[in-house]
C-alpha cells in the first residue's frame, strides 16, 4: 500500500528533521529514516495498528518519542501527524476525513 503525507504533516516531519539536524549533524537523517521505517512497517500491514479515532491508528516510532497518525483509504494511507509524544493530543484532528 502506498502512502500520502497530509501537507501539514509533511510540514512538521521537515521541521523536526531539521531540528534534529541542528542539534546533532546526522541525527535529523536517523530521524527520518526512522519516520520512515515507521510508514513502511504502516503500509505493509494498516489495520495492525490500535484506533485513536473512528478514523485513524498510531503507529510508535522506535527510537524517538514521535508517532506516525494515519487514516487508511480506499488506495493509500494518509499520514495524517507525525507527532511529538509532548504535544497537545489530537491537535491535528482538523486534518482527517
Amino acid at each position: 500500500m502506498n502512502f500520502e503525507f497530509h501537507p501539514e504533516a509533511r510540514l512538521e516531519f521537515i521541521d523536526a528533521v531539521a531540528f534534529y539536524e541542528k542539534s546533532s549533524e546526522g541525527l535529523g537523517l536517523r530521524f527520518s529514516r526512522e519516520v520512515f521505517a515507521t510508514i513502511n512497517r504502516v503500509t505493509a500491514s494498516p489495520n495492525s495498528w490500535p484506533r485513536i479515532t473512528d478514523n485513524t491508528r498510531r503507529c510508535f516510532t522506535h527510537r524517538f518519542p514521535y508517532s506516525v497518525v494515519y487514516e487508511i483509504r480506499e488506495q493509500d494511507v494518509l499520514v495524517v501527524a507525525v507527532a511529538h509524544f509532548s504535544r497537545k493530543p489530537f491537535y491535528w484532528s482538523e486534518r482527517t476525513q
